[in-house]
C-alpha cells in the first residue's frame, strides 16, 4: 500500500516536471521564431532603406551630371557669335559715350532729348549684352576702340550747330545704320538661341533710333542752312564730308587689322 503511494507520487512529480519542460520548450521555440521574424523584418527594412538610398543617390548623381552637362554646353559659342556679342558691346558703349558728350555740349533741346534716350536705351541694351557675355564666358571690351575713340575726340572738339550736325549724322544715323546691318545679319547667322533672342529684342529699338535720328538730322541740317547761309552750309557739308571720309578710312584700317589678327 505504501509502495503504491510512493509510486504514484513519483509519477505525479514526473508528470509535473514533464509539463514544465514542455512549456519551457514551447516558449523558447516561440521566442526563437519571433526573433527570427523580427530579424528578418529588420533586415528587410535595412535592405529597403539601402535600396531607396541607392536610388536617391543615383538620381542625385544623374541630376548633377545633367546640370553639369547643360552648364558646359552653354559656355560654348562660335567665333562668329562671340564677335556679334563683342561688336554689340562696343556699339552700345560708343552710343552712350557720344550721347553724354551731346548732353553737355548741345544747345538744341531736341538733340539733348535724343541723346538722353540714347543713354537710357543703350545702357539697358549694354546690360543685357553683358549678362549674356558673362553666361557664355565672353570678355567684352571695357573702353572704346581706336575708331570710336577718334570719332568721339573729333566730335568733342566741335560746338554749337556744327556739333549737332556731326552728332546726328555720325552717332545718330551712321552708327545706327551699321548696328542695324550687323543685327540683321546676326538674326539669320547666329547659332546661339539666347543670342538670337537678344538680337530680336534689340532690332526694333535700333529701328526706332534710326528713324528718329534721320528725321532730327534733316531738321538740324535745314536749321543750319537757314541761319548760316550758303557759305556756312557749304562749309558744314565740307566738314561733314571730311569727317565721313576720315571715319571710312579708320573703319578700313580697323577692318584690315582685324583680318590680319585672325
Amino acid at each position: 500500500m505504501l509502495k503504491n503511494k510512493v509510486v504514484k507520487g513519483v509519477l505525479g512529480v514526473s508528470a509535473v516536471a514533464a509539463l514544465f519542460a514542455a512549456v519551457a520548450v514551447h516558449a523558447q521555440s516561440t521566442g526563437t521564431q519571433s526573433g527570427s521574424q523580427g530579424a528578418g523584418q529588420t533586415t528587410s527594412g535595412q535592405t529597403s532603406e539601402q535600396s531607396t538610398s541607392s536610388q536617391s543617390a543615383g538620381q542625385s548623381t544623374a541630376g548633377q551630371t545633367s546640370s553639369g552637362s547643360g552648364s558646359s554646353s552653354t559656355a560654348n559659342l562660335s567665333r562668329a557669335d562671340k564677335k556679334v556679342l563683342t561688336d554689340l558691346g562696343m556699339a552700345n558703349m560708343a552710343e552712350i559715350e557720344l550721347a553724354r558728350t551731346a548732353q553737355s555740349k548741345s544747345q538744341n533741346e531736341q538733340v539733348k532729348n535724343f541723346a538722353q534716350q540714347m543713354i537710357d536705351d543703350h545702357t539697358r541694351a549694354l546690360n543685357e549684352v553683358k549678362q549674356l557675355a558673362q553666361t557664355r564666358g565672353v570678355t567684352l571690351p571695357t573702353e572704346l576702340d581706336r575708331t570710336h575713340k577718334a570719332k568721339a575726340d573729333r566730335m568733342a572738339a566741335l560746338s554749337g550747330e556744327a556739333f549737332d550736325r556731326s552728332y546726328m549724322e555720325q552717332a545718330g544715323v551712321a552708327e545706327h545704320k551699321k548696328t542695324h546691318s550687323k543685327l540683321s545679319q546676326a538674326q539669320t547667322r547666329a547659332k546661339d538661341p539666347e543670342l538670337k533672342a537678344l538680337v530680336a529684342r534689340l532690332l526694333p529699338v535700333v529701328d526706332q533710333h534710326l528713324n528718329a535720328a534721320q528725321q532730327l538730322h534733316k531738321s538740324t541740317a535745314v536749321g543750319s542752312s537757314g541761319t548760316q547761309g550758303s557759305t556756312g552750309s557749304s562749309s558744314g557739308r565740307s566738314s561733314s564730308g571730311e569727317s565721313k571720309a576720315q571715319d571710312e578710312k579708320m573703319d578700313d584700317e580697323t577692318s584690315g587689322k582685324q583680318k590680319s589678327d585672325k
